[in-house]
């Protein structure tokens, strides 16, 4: 399944999510969307805000997988260093986009344009612009990279008015089972199921509910009736073991 898939990593930037002081929410929505799309999340990083490391991380990804989403760090202060960190990874220029301040200068025709919030229109060069219908400041691609901020809300609005233009595949789909019986239970019998239908995803997932122990077992693939399949023979499985099925 894994090598017919469309796929993405997603570079999370900031200090403040590093520090614990921020929660990223921006993971679980990039993830749950692209997935509908039909695009494999495959590996997510959360990197300082460090030219260096950006850098790193973004050329070591684009050339891994389709899409790399990074968020954070496009923002108007001293520290938000995204913009010209992208541009050092493709070896680019870092300047002002024309069509960006055009946008910021009618954005702020009525507060001052400070050189802070002019710095939101310096990008690499060749970038494309993204949209952002919320407060304008635009994210931006360059080749297979999209650069979005870290605010959820315009994060959320930025990719709803690009995503039309990723290029998915089959959605990943999911069934799954819970028990009360534990991983030792079940684990030689799990493994015989996922080396006899190799093409699909299987995992399990321990969880502590109302005071007891139990599993849940879930299997992934782009065919619905295969899911049904395994999830047939999961339960199966269960009650071999003398386990009760949950909802």
């Amino acid at each position: 399944m894994k090598s017919n898939m469309i796929n993405a990593a997603i570079i999370i930037i900031g200090n403040e999510i590093l520090s614990g002081r921020t929660d990223d929410v921006n993971l679980q929505f990039l993830a749950q969307r692209l997935n509908r799309l039909g695009i494999r999340l495959e590996e997510a990083r959360i990197v300082l805000d460090s030219e260096s490391n950006i850098v790193e991380a973004v050329n070591t990804l684009r050339g891994q997988v389709t899409y790399v989403f990074t968020t954070g760090g496009i923002g108007p202060t001293h520290d938000d260093i995204t913009s010209s960190a992208i541009a050092a990874a493709f070896g680019v220029g870092y300047e002002l986009h024309p069509e960006a301040e055009s946008i910021l200068r009618e954005y702020y025709k009525k507060k001052p344009l400070t050189q802070a919030r002019l710095k939101m229109a310096k990008l690499p060069v060749g970038a494309k612009l993204l949209y952002n219908p919320i407060s304008k400041a635009p994210g931006f691609r360059v080749e297979n990279v999209f650069v979005l901020p870290g605010v959820p809300g315009i994060l959320r609005a930025m990719f709803d008015n690009f995503s039309h233009e990723l290029v998915g595949g089959q959605p990943v789909l999911s069934g799954s089972v819970s028990t009360d019986l534990g991983e030792g239970t079940i684990g030689d019998g799990l493994a015989a199921i996922q080396s006899k239908f190799n093409e699909v995803e299987i995992g399990s997932y321990p969880f502590f509910k109302d005071g007891k122990f139990g599993t849940s077992l879930v299997v992934r693939h782009t065919n619905e009736k295969k899911i049904g399949i395994v999830v047939d023979v999961f339960q199966k499985l269960i009650l071999s073991h003398g386990g009760n099925l949950l909802n």
